[in-house]
This record gives C-alpha cells, sequence and structure tokens, in this order.
C-alpha cells in the first residue's frame, strides 16, 4: 500500500492550498480515508476522514467550515481543500487510509495501518 501526499506549501495567512493524495494497493473506495497533522511540539491529531461507505464526511470543530474532503474514487485519489488558512495550521499533514478502521475509531490515529509520507504546511503571519 501506498499513499502519496503533495500539495503542501508556504502560503499567507487567508490564503488557500489544496492537498492531493494517491493511494495505490488499497481497496480505496471501501476504505476509510482521511487526514492527520502534527505541528511541531504537538501531538497528531486528527482533522477529517470519509466513513468506509464514502457518503459521510467528518471534521475536527477546529477546521469546519474551513476545510472541505472530497474524493475521486476513479483516481482512488483523496483531496483537502484549505481555504481560510491561519498560522495555526502550520503542520504536516498526512493521508490516511484502511479498510478495517470502524467509524467510531476514525478519529483514532492508532487505528490506522497506512500513513503517506506527510506533506509540510506553513502558514505565514
Amino acid at each position: 500500500v501506498q499513499l502519496q501526499a503533495s500539495g503542501g506549501g508556504l502560503v499567507q495567512a487567508g490564503g488557500s492550498l489544496r492537498l492531493s493524495c494517491v493511494a495505490s494497493g488499497l481497496a480505496f473506495r471501501t476504505s476509510v480515508m482521511g487526514w492527520f497533522r502534527q505541528a511541531p511540539g504537538k501531538e497528531r491529531e486528527f482533522v477529517t476522514g470519509f466513513s468506509r461507505s464514502g457518503n459521510t464526511q467528518y471534521y475536527a470543530d477546529s477546521v469546519k467550515g474551513q476545510f472541505t474532503i472530497s474524493r475521486d474514487n476513479a483516481k482512488n485519489t483523496l483531496y483537502l481543500q484549505m481555504n481560510s488558512l491561519k498560522p495555526e495550521d502550520t503542520a504536516v499533514y498526512y493521508c490516511v487510509g484502511d479498510p478495517t478502521v470502524i467509524t467510531s475509531a476514525l478519529r483514532s490515529s492508532s487505528a490506522y495501518h497506512y500513513w503517506g509520507q506527510g506533506t509540510q504546511v506553513t502558514v505565514s503571519s
């Protein structure tokens, strides 16, 4: 299984970025897919994710209304659209996927077997 994330970079506060994650070797359509992030000196935290059916999206309270998760099953690609970025959004963002995760564990980093390499997002003030 490979999860290849891209799209990070340096952006000014108020700007936008779109992250992409291409999955291979994974049953993309029937896996829980999502994003976590880890800021310097902080624990890794859940950002957003799709249920296994792909019909339900979940968001951390801190990004609701600001970030949007989407997917293209034909391309096995997961996206994260990030708008109105703030300096506190600065972190390494990780794509995750796993066909065995249940919805109740979706927000738990320890539930996932498969992680992308991470892409750095830096928001300057």
